[in-house]
């Protein structure tokens, strides 16, 4: 059974273009990674719930620190990544201080083969992107995503 995730992508309009929220991974495997490296806010379901746009809210909570806006979520339907995982995903229009972003963390042995367990952020940061510097940035499998996004609302 593939792993199955559920996101959310926050869009706005701002002097009549369509902009998108990413974020991009946190951790030392990440750092120096840019295009094609970020991606919509999101993460695996628990165990015991099918619920995937709560699951979608949530994830948008952790990996930001805002709380899930409030307004229409639009489903995107669900994409496939590189490795097997399904992707759910919904949008909301909204708008947030990408400077204020607070992620949770997770651990990792650091550095390799240390023994020593040190705490990153899951997310390092998030930006608002026109839907052109979206393509560039966004990993390719979710990309889809934006297409319907932007088929849907325009700009």
């Amino acid at each position: 059974m593939p792993k199955t995730s559920a996101g959310l992508i926050l869009y706005r309009k701002m002097r009549g273009k369509l902009e998108v929220l990413l974020v991009h991974p946190g951790g030392p495997l990440w750092a120096k990674k840019d295009l094609g490296a970020w991606s919509i806010p999101k993460g695996e379901l628990d165990d015991d719930q099918a619920d995937y746009l709560a699951t979608a809210k949530r994830e948008f909570a952790e990996e930001t620190g805002f709380p899930p806006p409030n307004g229409e979520f639009i489903s995107l339907g669900s994409i496939t990544q590189k490795h097997g995982k399904i992707v759910h995903a919904w949008a909301c229009e909204g708008d947030v201080d990408t400077k204020t972003i607070k992620s949770n963390t997770f651990s990792m042995e650091w550095p390799p083969h240390s023994g020593r367990e040190q705490p990153f952020p899951e997310i390092d940061r998030g930006e608002f992107f026109t839907i052109a510097e979206a393509h560039q940035k966004i990993k390719p499998a979710q990309m889809d995503l934006l297409l319907r996004l932007q088929e849907i609302v325009g700009g």
